[in-house]
């Protein structure tokens, strides 16, 4: 049964996106339609060059689509200005790589502030930064590195990490988390407990999530599960069906 209209936070219609290397034209979406429901952490899976990262990059309003339309919360936004662009990312929704993207000259408290800095003017941050203080060290505690919080990037392991780009993400109380390959990096008991605190952040706070990945045991312990292949979205598979919950990814 397809979950009613108000329920989808998130919709790719007719994405198709191509490059250009020299003068040959590379099509990576060839015309993708897939929508996200409002409080479900869904996977998007795919082997490399299936056009499932690209795919992110547009629902995140990085790259523009050639054809198609991004629809958030029941509003286009893959043609808004810049500015308008810049500001979704940064309040809306969070985005987590399989790189973490952390600033190494900046301390893991540091890091989760930067989106709070960014948003605001220099004024703005001043008036404001116990209250933002008090915030990134209590998404810090969240993730379980409060203790780590002066500490640098240098300083910290994969999974540390990766959790502090979590709690960064989680700074400017988003609706919404992408998440591109975000145990791809780790060995398989950090990547356990990195899965284990994004579906507790699902549960607990009833965020959603998107999450891409290659690895089809990770994929099918979604609630629903999008499979992409040479650009195309070909099969759907949800985690209430009879091969699926015993695999179903749990705190």
């Amino acid at each position: 049964m397809n979950a009613p209209l108000d329920h989808v936070i998130l919709e790719a219609r007719g994405i198709r996106k191509s490059y250009h290397k020299n003068q040959i034209e590379l099509p990576v979406l060839r015309g993708v339609d897939v929508a996200f429901h409002r409080g479900d952490l869904s996977a998007l899976v795919g082997r490399s060059g299936s056009g499932k990262s690209t795919l992110m990059h547009l629902l995140a309003t990085l790259d523009q689509p050639d054809e198609g339309e991004v629809w958030f919360d029941g509003s286009r936004i893959d043609h808004l200005p810049r500015r308008a662009r810049d500001a979704y990312r940064n309040h809306d929704i969070g985005i987590i790589f399989q790189f973490y993207h952390l600033l190494p000259e900046l301390t893991a408290v540091e890091n989760v502030l930067a989106p709070a800095m960014i948003g605001r003017s220099v004024l703005g941050y001043f008036r404001e930064r116990k209250s933002l203080m008090a915030r990134a060290e209590a998404m810090l505690d969240r993730v379980g590195l409060l203790d780590r919080k002066s500490h640098k990037p240098s300083e910290m392991s994969g999974g540390e990490m990766q959790r502090v780009a979590i709690a960064r993400s989680l700074m400017s109380e988003p609706k919404l988390l992408l998440a591109d390959e975000p145990t791809g990096n780790l060995d398989t008991e950090t990547g356990e407990s990195i899965l284990q605190l994004l579906r507790q952040l699902n549960e607990d706070d009833g965020l959603t999530i998107v999450m891409i990945t290659h690895d089809d045991a990770i994929a099918r312990r979604a609630d629903r599960c999008y499979r992409m292949q040479d650009g195309l979205l070909v099969d759907r598979l949800n985690s209430e069906s009879p091969t699926a919950p015993a695999n179903r990814l749990v705190a």
